[in-house]
């Protein structure tokens, strides 16, 4: 069973003893305690270059936006992070400001958003909003999450909260590691890939984390991003 409150997702069994990653996955390489520090100060000195090497790129993004659709340019939305602390996720806004209002005012969009948490030919995208999504764009503002601390730049897809469900007996993965901006996931289809494989990449993760590894996921995952691979 999942509680959830505003700022932590509290979990509990019901007539079963509650275990942790470790009890299930040993000998996981993500837990270790060198491997998370070189990977915070990976993540620290990283995102601080890209910030400032792509700031033309972010007050440009920006300014297109603004023409486009007003203001604001900038979207942020609840996201479970590590240990089930929720976190505010920074994105370029890609939508129509009333995004909300006509995806519940239409049955049909609804329902694909209940069960995909994607919505094929999405009407609340703008024009410039395609582009972004498809080239990630959109999420370069992310970097900031990165820096604060919320995210790494190599980790499992940042999730709202009912999508834990869809983890099943993997919840507790997920829930042990920082979201990223990079992954296996992303590095390999994104939306071309099932939510069942998309668990399994994260699982594979935990299992094999390591710094190689993550520079190696970035690497994949930014050809992915320059080819719009899987990108909706």
């Amino acid at each position: 069973m999942i509680v959830y409150d505003e700022q932590r997702i509290v979990r509990s069994r019901i007539g079963r003893p509650v275990m942790t990653p470790d009890d299930r996955y040993a000998g996981a390489r993500y837990p270790r305690l060198p491997y998370q520090i070189a990977k915070r100060a990976f993540d620290i000195v990283v995102s601080l270059v890209a910030i400032l090497l792509l700031s033309p790129v972010f007050i440009a993004i920006a300014i297109a936006i603004a023409l486009s659709d007003g203001f604001p340019v900038l979207f942020k939305h609840k996201r479970v992070g590590l240990n089930g602390r929720l976190f505010d996720i920074y994105k370029f806004r890609t939508m129509v400001r009333n995004a909300e209002e006509v995806l519940k005012k239409d049955p049909e969009l609804w329902k694909q958003f209940q069960e995909n948490y994607k919505i094929e030919r999405d009407p609340r995208i703008m024009k410039i909003g395609h582009f972004l999504r498809k080239s990630s764009l959109d999420e370069l503002p992310q970097l900031f999450n990165v820096l604060k601390g919320d995210m790494s730049l190599v980790g499992p897809r940042p999730i709202v909260e009912p999508e834990l469900e869809k983890y099943g007996e993997h919840q507790d993965i997920y829930l042990a590691m920082k979201p990223g901006c990079a992954g296996v996931w992303q590095a390999s289809g994104r939306s071309d890939t099932t939510y069942a494989e998309r668990v399994e990449f994260d699982r594979q993760y935990y299992m094999k984390a390591g710094l190689r590894y993550d520079v190696a996921t970035l690497f994949k995952t930014t050809w992915s991003m320059l080819v719009g691979r899987g990108a909706r």
